[in-house]
């Protein structure tokens, strides 16, 4: 249910601002974080449900501490932001990009899925919101061998992908103003941690 909610939700961020259904990019780019999506979830709910739990925990509401409920509710304004001028650019034409850069964004889209499913293989603990559990440890094999934070970095190109995906380029302003407060998440998570 709250699957097939999120996709309806998801539909009106893409369509209605780009005014049409004829948007074959809208139509790609939903399809493949969907797929992403329903794959990594199936996955979890048959080897890892307690990962998935962890995983679909997510929210401002789901945060104990409030900087992080202020962060997370400025996350996800910025996540509808980005969808939706995404969809508005091409709507008015204003950045267009050519097709072979629209699927260039999805297939980053998709790597960078691939890169979340990776560092949620290695590290079961990553949870959506910021706890921290009696039994977890330290990580450092894997992606946390090279990087401190590999989902956020996994997430930050699915985050500049999206607006190439849906066919022009102004989003990335909306990612130039998300970074600082991705920054802060990243920050405040250290020192909870």
């Amino acid at each position: 249910t709250q699957s097939i909610g999120g996709l309806i939700v998801f539909a009106g961020l893409i369509f209605v601002p780009a005014g049409t259904w004829h948007y074959w990019q809208g139509w790609v780019f939903i399809t493949t974080f969907t797929l992403c999506t329903v794959a990594y979830t199936i996955y979890n709910a048959v080897y890892d449900p307690a990962l998935l739990e962890r995983r679909m925990n997510v929210g401002p509401l789901k945060e104990k501490e409030t900087s992080q409920k202020i962060i997370m509710t400025l996350t996800m304004l910025g996540f509808i932001a980005l969808i939706s001028l995404s969809a508005l650019d091409y709507r008015l034409q204003l950045s267009p990009v050519p097709a072979y850069v629209s699927i260039v964004g999805d297939i980053v889209v998709a790597l960078a899925f691939l890169s979340v499913f990776y560092v949620t293989k290695v590290n079961s603990f990553a949870a959506a919101n910021i706890t921290v559990e009696s039994e977890q440890k330290v990580i450092d094999t894997g992606p946390y061998a090279y990087v401190r934070h590999p989902m956020y970095a996994g997430a930050f190109w699915m985050l500049v992908a999206i607006p190439f995906a849906l066919g022009g380029w102004y989003g990335v302003f909306v990612l130039a103003l998300m970074m600082p407060v991705l920054l802060w998440r990243l920050l405040d998570e250290e020192q909870i941690g």
